[in-house]
């Protein structure tokens, strides 16, 4: 495929690094999606960044002058509770934000009990020693934990930052416990749940991401395909390194979503 993006009906377009960074538009993606309006693509807003609620991401979307609801942002979050309710958990230890916490006990879930079933762990950037402390003791009593993405590295324009991946190893670290299930990508619920229900086919739907092991091992596992942006954290180092039939190879490398469907 190239950059025009031809016999794609829908794109999926992850945010950190792709869409912007930290409080800055990535150059052009404005423009990319009026592309997209323009010229019949539906798209999708996907973050494995669980530290905020759907209606802080609408939010901070239409802030930055990006037109979205509610339906048009899918959320790690979203994979962690539909976990939640399949395995009827509703007693859990939150290491998570007040966002989270919002989503969670919106559905019914505690997220501070003290004898709970899980411990769940988000990306937290209103971390408290308290928070972790609790969920380690919980840990060591064989409380099982489950986490909401697998991401090491949060892009800022700063530089990464760490998240949910660099907490589960603290975690690991300080208990020997792993998580028993990890949410969000590169695990293709977050998107099959809306091709399913629009009726979309996957090879006509794309992943676009800055992420080869969440974003591009994602594309690959749901069947559609996988667009890399370099506007994040990958590099074509990063690509060339990829083993041959890795999957997290991307079917298209691009710097950014600028040079998409022109």
């Amino acid at each position: 495929m190239d950059s025009k993006l031809e016999n794609i009906d829908a794109v999926f377009l992850d945010l950190d690094g792709t869409m912007y960074l930290g409080g800055d538009l990535i150059p052009g993606a404005l423009e990319f999606l009026k592309r997209c309006e323009q010229q019949g693509v539906s798209r999708f807003f996907l973050s494995n960044n669980s530290s905020r609620s759907v209606n802080q991401y609408v939010s901070k979307l239409n802030g930055l002058g990006i037109p979205a609801t509610a339906d048009d942002v899918l959320l790690s979050t979203h994979d962690l509770l539909s976990w939640l309710a399949t395995n009827d958990v509703k007693e859990t230890w939150l290491v998570g934000t007040e966002g989270m916490r919002e989503m969670m006990e919106s559905q019914g879930i505690s997220t501070q009990s003290t004898n709970p079933d899980f411990v769940v762990l988000g990306y937290d950037t209103e971390i408290t020693y308290d928070k972790i402390a609790t969920a380690s003791i919980h840990m060591h009593n064989g409380v099982p934990m489950v986490a909401s993405h697998p991401d090491m590295v949060c892009p800022s324009p700063d530089g990464g930052l760490p998240d949910t991946g660099a907490y589960m190893a603290m975690f690991e670290a300080t208990t020997g416990v792993r998580p028993v299930h990890v949410c969000g990508k590169p695990e293709p619920g977050m998107i099959m749940h809306k091709i399913e229900g629009l009726g979309l086919e996957c090879a006509r739907c794309a992943m676009v991401g800055d992420r080869l092991y969440t974003d591009m091992a994602m594309a690959t596992r749901a069947g559609v395909k996988g667009i890399l942006v370099l506007s994040g954290e990958a590099t074509e180092e990063d690509v060339a390194a990829l083993p041959e039939g890795a999957e997290q190879c991307p079917s298209l490398v691009v710097g950014s979503v600028d040079e998409l469907l022109r």
